[in-house]
């Protein structure tokens, strides 16, 4: 699996909201472009799928903006990417036993290992996040792990 620039832009945007949370108000495109280096057209399209999933709100006009819809704490890695990308799956090859998945030579055994690897990718970006990202970019360590 391969995190696209979508993912990586879209967790740097909401880490950004993130660090930023304590500020009133909400904080707007331009903002968070500035901040983070991240091309301002493209983000909007970005916090917009954001948007579509539920993990920000936005407000129109003069001091408008975007804000997280839950507490950092609340908010993980993998929801993040997913939002943006799509299911997370070490490839797109079908479940074991479904469609005739399974007709050809050892096809069914790796069927189930590809899914077991994408679950463990989604267990392991679901385990961090933002309010994790937020510690560490601050210099703190309240997970007890590294994130780098």
């Amino acid at each position: 699996m391969k995190v696209s620039t979508r993912g990586d832009y879209a967790s740097r945007a909401l880490l950004s909201l993130a660090l930023h949370g304590d500020e009133d108000g909400p904080t707007s495109v331009r903002d968070i472009a500035e901040r983070t280096g991240l091309p301002q057209p493209y983000l909007e399209q970005i916090l917009l799928a954001l948007k579509g999933a539920g993990l920000v709100r936005s407000k129109r006009g003069v001091g408008g903006g975007y804000v997280l819809t839950r507490p950092p704490k609340e908010i993980t890695l993998g929801q993040i990417v997913s939002a943006v990308d799509g299911p997370i799956a070490a490839g797109d090859f079908g479940r074991p036993h479904e469609n005739g998945a399974c007709e050809h030579e050892g096809q069914c055994i790796l069927l189930a290992v590809w899914a077991d690897v994408g679950e463990h990718i989604r267990s392991h970006l679901d385990s961090f996040t933002l309010a994790d990202m937020v510690d560490q970019a601050r210099g703190g360590a309240s997970s007890g792990r590294p994130l780098t």
